[in-house]
C-alpha cells in the first residue's frame, strides 16, 4: 500500500485553504491590504473587481478572521468600514510572498518586477525560504511527506 496514492485526499489542509484564498480576487485583495489599501473604494479602484465580487470576498475574509473591519468617517460623510489585516491574515504573508517571488522570477515584465519587497528596518530584499525547525535550508527534493495524526485511507470502493 502506498500512502501517497491510497490516502483520502478529501482530508487536505491545502484544499481547505484554497477554499478560502484560492480565488484570484481574494489573493489580490490581500496583496492590496499589504500594499496599504484599506477601503472598499481603494480596492475597487485598484483592482477593477466587480463590486458584488469584491463585497463577497471582503465579507468572506472578515468571516474567516483574515481581515477585520474598523469604522472610519470622513467629514460630511457617513461611517464606513475599513479593512485591516489580522494576525491570522499576517500568517498568509509567506504564501503570497512565495507567489510574488515565483512570479518575479518567471512572469515579470521584461524590465523586471513591478514592486520590490524590502525589509523596512535595513532596506535589504525580502524573499521566502524553506527551512526545517532546526533552521536548515531545505530544497523541494529534500522534503518528504509522511502520514500525520489525521491521515486517513481512502474508503474502499
Amino acid at each position: 500500500m502506498d500512502h501517497r496514492l491510497d490516502r483520502d485526499p478529501s482530508n487536505c489542509s491545502i484544499a481547505r485553504t484554497l477554499e478560502i484564498v484560492g480565488e484570484k480576487w481574494t489573493i489580490l485583495i490581500l496583496r492590496e491590504v499589504w500594499y496599504g489599501s484599506s477601503r472598499f473604494s481603494d480596492f475597487e479602484r485598484v483592482l477593477g473587481c466587480p463590486r458584488n465580487l469584491l463585497a463577497a470576498r471582503l465579507r468572506m475574509l472578515v468571516e474567516e478572521g483574515i481581515l477585520a473591519t474598523e469604522t472610519y468617517r470622513e467629514p460630511g460623510s457617513r461611517s464606513r468600514p475599513m479593512y485591516v489585516i489580522t494576525s491570522k491574515g499576517m500568517d498568509l504573508v509567506p504564501a503570497v510572498m512565495g507567489l510574488l517571488q515565483w512570479g518575479d522570477r518567471y512572469r515579470a515584465d521584461p524590465e523586471g518586477p513591478a514592486v520590490l519587497v524590502r525589509h523596512r528596518g535595513c532596506g535589504a530584499h525580502v524573499d521566502v525560504r524553506t527551512r526545517c525547525e532546526q533552521g536548515h535550508p531545505v530544497q523541494a527534493k529534500d522534503i518528504e511527506s509522511v502520514p500525520g495524526p489525521a491521515f486517513r485511507m481512502r474508503p474502499p470502493q
